[in-house]
């Protein structure tokens, strides 16, 4: 050991039984040119999960467990529930007859609706139908619940920020005390349900890119930390976004195609959950019949935050 070492030795040892670490010697960075590559993007196929949810819809029901869901947790090393770092997604089902209980928490969610008809949310005491290609959203602290009363088992996919509530731990649930809302009031319509043919009319006003992507914005009802965005794609379009710092998930509505990685290609086709994690490069290509999807994304928090950037910004 050098004369030189020996002080500065003693000098760390002194600061790190107190849990302490110099700036000038960090073992890990904690600052970083641009966003690491840590989660990452993966497919989960519905037509695996769909004849699973089916056997769960024999051996389990809501009286077992609140809900009946699949959640998709990420790949990642050591992840054992988020989808994305700040969102977490599930396949859900209920069959006819059965009611999944009310409650409300911190978290915000939405739903897209797969298949089945004569399904209902209530959502702080209004009852609104869930229809097939139809969006709709739960904001947090809403009580809500879900009732089947057609004749088909109802499938959807809930996508929920439980992920970044953890991370900021600000977690509150609280199950009703009665198990459903008194005195609901049934709508035909509501801010919070995007039903499928207004989507299809807003993406026909819209205006195409040079490959004919079409893309919108769904609101004015918004979630405080989620954006959300339908982006259709005609015959062998290719979608390829600029990398951006919002961790995204996408669905597929209609449609089949294939998701490209660098060298990877993966096919994907209507149900199916896409992760993108934030900052890749990728590219989403339609099939022959052209593809529509959800995309989910933490957008919203970022722009408030002022950390929403793209590639495309800092080319500029």
């Amino acid at each position: 050991m050098s004369s030189q070492s020996a002080p500065l030795d003693e000098l760390y040892a002194s600061f790190a039984s107190l849990n302490m670490e110099g700036g000038w010697h960090r073992r890990f960075p904690a600052l970083w040119s641009e966003p690491r590559k840590n989660f990452l993007p993966h497919i989960w196929h519905y037509a695996a999960v769909k004849p699973i949810l089916a056997r769960a819809g024999e051996l389990i029901d809501t009286a077992l467990a609140e809900r009946r869901n699949l959640t998709m947790f990420n790949p990642v090393e050591g992840n054992v529930y988020a989808t994305v770092r700040t969102i977490v997604a599930a396949y859900q089902m209920v069959r006819p007859g059965e009611f999944a209980r009310a409650h409300r928490h911190t978290p915000n969610a939405l739903r897209l609706i797969l298949e089945g008809t004569g399904t209902f949310t209530v959502v702080d005491g209004k009852e609104v139908e869930m229809r097939p290609g139809d969006v709709l959203l739960t904001p947090n602290w809403a009580w809500h619940s879900h009732e089947n009363k057609g004749c088909d088992d109802c499938y959807w996919m809930d996508f929920l920020d439980v992920p970044l509530v953890h991370l900021l731990e600000p977690m509150f649930y609280q199950p009703h005390p009665d198990g459903r809302e008194s005195d609901v009031v049934p709508l035909a319509e509501a801010p919070i349900a995007f039903r499928a043919d207004d989507i299809a009319t807003r993406l026909a006003a819209a205006t195409p890119d040079a490959a004919g992507v079409r893309q919108v914005t769904l609101g004015p009802a918004t979630l405080a930390t989620l954006a959300l965005d339908v982006v259709q794609l005609p015959a062998s379009a290719m979608f390829a976004p600029p990398r951006e710092t919002a961790n995204a998930v996408y669905a597929v509505m209609r449609g089949d195609g294939a998701l490209i990685v660098e060298d990877d290609r993966t096919a994907w086709s209507f149900g199916d959950t896409i992760a993108m994690p934030a900052w890749r490069e990728f590219a989403l290509q339609a099939g022959a019949g052209g593809a529509l999807l959800l995309k989910v994304s933490d957008r919203a928090l970022l722009e408030k935050l002022g950390w929403y950037r793209t590639s495309a910004d800092l080319a500029e």
